[in-house]
């Protein structure tokens, strides 16, 4: 089975996205399967599965979305595989742009769109830096010259990726989506692969519970800001 890892921030249009996708495919839609990874609700697995999918999805809730989302990826591939797909799709939306979903030797689409602002993609980490291929949203709403500066901020931030402007209402793009996904490779197993960045650290009392403020209330793994005096 073949594995595809798509991420982006919130609202970025990596639904719709994957939903042209699948139908530039040549593939039946009943071999392939999705697995999205939110944090308190969705839905997308209604469109999925109006659109004959066969889809699952998963909620991190107070849990960080990355953690939850590499200690259910080995599940979600073997699911997959249960169910004969030719291939699995994973989606996950980076909510601290902190985000780094991705597994070495696993095909990595980031979706990004145009309209969040053209300093969007130095703000973005891991998620946009070391994706395969970026795809870039709602380009038709703004004008030329504000796509070539956003192509070129994203070009700064990950200089080997491919990028690419995908229409996710009329599905204009995403035939070169097609092609370069087309090498993406066969795995029965995720076990002992390694992602490509490290995952946000946090161990601390405000992760076991805690909601009082003050430094007494305040353990582990913390990170402080200084103030200095004007």
């Amino acid at each position: 089975m073949k594995l595809v890892s798509v991420a982006g921030p919130p609202s970025s249009g990596k639904t719709s996205v994957i939903l042209k996708l699948i139908d530039s495919l040549n593939i039946d839609k009943s071999s392939i399967g999705v697995v999205k990874f939110d944090c308190l609700t969705s839905f997308d697995k209604q469109s999925y599965q109006e659109a004959g999918i066969p889809a699952q999805v998963g909620f991190s809730g107070k849990i960080c979305p990355d953690h939850y989302y590499v200690s259910n990826i080995e599940d979600a591939v073997q699911w997959g595989i249960r169910s004969g797909f030719e291939l699995l799709i994973t989606e996950s939306a980076g909510l601290c742009n902190r985000c780094s979903p991705y597994i070495n030797g696993v095909s990595s689409v980031c979706v990004i769109d145009n309209l969040s602002g053209i300093n969007t993609p130095r703000k973005i980490g891991p998620m946009l830096r070391f994706a395969d291929i970026v795809v870039i949203t709602k380009g038709d709403i703004v004008s030329q010259a504000e796509r070539e500066v956003f192509a070129f901020n994203v070009k700064q931030v990950n200089s080997s990726g491919k990028v690419i402007f995908v229409n996710g209402i009329t599905g204009q793009g995403t035939f070169l989506l097609v092609k370069y996904l087309e090498q993406a490779r066969e795995i029965s197993t995720l076990k002992d692969l390694k992602l490509r960045f490290t995952t946000p650290a946090a161990v601390c009392s405000y992760c076991t519970g805690e909601t009082r403020i003050g430094e007494k209330y305040q353990m582990g793994m913390l990170k402080k800001l200084e103030f200095k005096s004007l």
